[in-house]
């Protein structure tokens, strides 16, 4: 009796001092977990100076959009063999990434330098696989703003749609979760909030702008 009523003394003591251990172990062990941290947006890129997510101006037709990523998808139809739907995880994990600087002008007279990373829209389209009849890309977003794009032009370009602008995942204003990063191309062209990519042979369709008397080209000079 006395050997056991050592015992149940023993594990009385022992209990609390266990679970003082255990807590002091799991606040170590969080300790030495990586916490997240907000993104920092790059100001200077291999020895260029970039503007700021900041400095562009908002003039979008209808403001700026909130896009659910959970319930997002992004279509691939028209001249295609097949119809793609992807969610917003699907595009970011399916398809190669890259980066390039490239300034956006605004035909108001302002211009950005920025870095973007996105995803090759020929990548999109070669999934999907482009019908021989196709000439033209029509985007279209989420609040109902198209335009449209040469199919040669965003071949040969390189042509991004860009998930990310700095480093930074593009917040709202700045077109999240997808925006076309039309370089050489004047600001109208650079349709945020993408939903839609469409190969056509539409050469005459115009977009929001285009058809309210702006250049379908849209040309820098």
């Amino acid at each position: 009796m006395e050997k056991v009523k050592q015992h149940k003394q023993l594990v009385i003591v022992t209990t609390p001092l266990l679970l003082i251990i255990l807590v002091c172990m799991g606040i170590y062990w969080q300790s030495q977990a990586p916490l997240p941290l907000p993104s920092q947006e790059i100001r200077e890129y291999q020895g260029q100076n970039l503007s700021s997510i900041s400095d562009f101006r908002e003039n979008s037709i209808k403001g700026p959009q909130y896009v659910n990523a959970s319930t997002y998808s992004l279509t691939i139809t028209g001249l295609v063999n097949k119809t793609l739907e992807y969610t917003y995880d699907e595009v970011i994990s399916k398809f190669q990434k890259y980066t390039k600087v490239v300034t956006l002008r605004c035909i108001e007279g302002w211009s950005v330098k920025i870095l973007w990373e996105g995803f090759l829209v020929s990548d999109l389209l070669q999934e999907a696989g482009v019908n021989s009849s196709a000439q033209v890309v029509i985007f279209r977003a989420y609040d109902g703003y198209s335009t449209s794009l040469p199919l040669d032009y965003i071949v040969s370009k390189d042509i991004l749609i860009a998930y990310k602008m700095n480093g930074v995942v593009l917040p709202p204003e700045r077109g999240f979760p997808f925006e076309l990063v039309a370089e050489s191309k004047y600001g109208y062209k650079w349709i945020k909030w993408i939903t839609e990519i469409e190969p056509s042979d539409n050469v005459n369709y115009t977009g929001y702008w285009e058809s309210r008397g702006f250049s379908n080209d849209a040309d820098i000079p």
